[in-house]
């Protein structure tokens, strides 16, 4: 009797002691790129033609200096081919993105590790804080966030095998994956196509910070005028240039599983435009690039649950754009009035809540919780969220 009371308290202990291994994905920009040149021709005196070796390109201050931000523009953007419809870089760019397994990839986009490059430093140092081990127990998973699942084929079949070796090396432990935004909705495709047997295995649980689940409406105003991603030095509508030329960004467009097909998400004096109208849009921007891209990924777009817990963290009340509106005779080339409402100041609420519907599609449980006035890229290092993500880590 005294041996079974014995193993039965020390069997509880192990188990509320177990360190679940994590797996960081990062979202849209939240991988460093790196760039090998042997180009013919460059855009501005100042950009380099020829480089003998790999160099970070992404994210790298010094090339967002004026003039300079146009060798970066013209390095990053990437180019359709709508027979393969694939994209590609430019003639004389090799693209590669380092840092396969290692935290440090995602804890610092700006591999000179500034402050002003940090993304995943401060939940790492949490994680670390209550016994993981960065590299051993924290991994990170970067990912060529151009690129819409279509083209990201390889990030899937190294991220199972990611996922495999994770858990081995943490004494046959499962994982939990911490995920950022797009990173959320690449980790979703990631495990709709693994077997329940295999995700009931290898998976503990699915943490995903500021999900964008149904889209956003900047999505649509980027691909309209570009974004100069907060920095006020950064003009918009020159980042624009490369910016929809990335397939991700048509994926990330608003979903019709979460807009209405009458809503006006576009207001224009001739015409306005909703979810069902992208055709036209892109026709009435001159970019029929874009509505190729989207229909490229809109099949990736089905919401289906992971069925896997999840837990699901995001900000609200921060003023989100969800409609534009052109004066007369302003559209396609004037700024548009923004219409704002409620979201994390990237993605609409109702996008960022999506993850509640799979309360009734799985047997798991969807945990759901909002951090007012946390926006997209806070939400990294709000202390409410780090204490969220410590306290989980202690009850899982």
């Amino acid at each position: 009797m005294l041996f079974i009371l014995w193993l039965l308290a020390t069997t509880v202990t192990a188990k509320s002691s177990t360190k679940y291994p994590v797996i960081l994905v990062p979202g849209d920009g939240g991988s460093r790129i790196d760039a090998k040149l042997n180009k013919t021709n460059v855009v501005h005196y100042l950009c380099d033609k020829k480089t003998t070796d790999y160099s970070n390109i992404w994210l790298n201050l010094e090339l967002l200096m004026p003039y300079i931000i146009d060798c970066l523009i013209d390095n990053m953007r990437l180019e359709y081919d709508n027979i393969t419809r694939t994209t590609h870089s430019p003639l004389g760019v090799d693209i590669r993105i380092p840092g396969w397994g290692n935290s440090s990839a995602v804890e610092y986009i700006d591999p000179s590790l500034s402050t002003f490059g940090a993304y995943f430093k401060s939940i790492s140092d949490i994680l670390v804080g209550s016994g993981l081990e960065r590299e051993v127990s924290i991994r990170g998973a970067p990912y060529d966030f151009r690129k819409a699942p279509n083209e990201n084929s390889e990030f899937f079949v190294n991220l199972k095998i990611l996922t495999e070796e994770t858990y081995f090396q943490n004494n046959n432990t499962p994982v939990v994956f911490i995920v950022h935004s797009m990173g959320g909705c690449m980790t979703l495709k990631f495990l709709q196509a693994q077997s329940q047997q295999w995700k009931d295995k290898y998976v503990r649980a699915l943490v995903s910070l500021a999900g964008v689940w149904g889209g956003a409406i900047k999505a649509l105003k980027v691909f309209a005028v570009g974004d100069d991603l907060g920095v006020y030095v950064l003009s918009g509508s020159v980042l624009k240039t490369e910016q929809i030329t990335s397939p991700s960004l048509a994926w990330l467009l608003p979903s019709p599983y979460f807009w209405k097909p009458n809503e006006v998400l576009i207001e224009t004096d001739t015409k306005n435009f909703t979810v069902g109208d992208f055709k036209s849009f892109f026709e009435s921007i001159n970019y029929m690039t874009g509505y190729e891209m989207y229909q490229d990924v809109k099949k990736f777009v089905d919401f289906g649950p992971p069925n896997v817990e999840v837990h699901c963290l995001h900000g609200v009340t921060v003023q989100t754009v969800e409609k534009m509106i052109y004066g007369p005779n302003q559209f396609p080339y004037k700024y548009p009035k923004l219409v704002y409402g409620n979201g994390d100041g990237t993605v609409n609420l109702r996008s960022l809540e999506g993850c509640n519907y799979w309360r009734s599609m799985q047997k798991q449980k969807v945990f759901h919780q909002v951090f007012p006035n946390a926006d997209h890229m806070t939400i990294l290092r709000d202390e409410r969220v780090m204490d969220y993500i410590a306290q989980l880590l202690k009850k899982l």
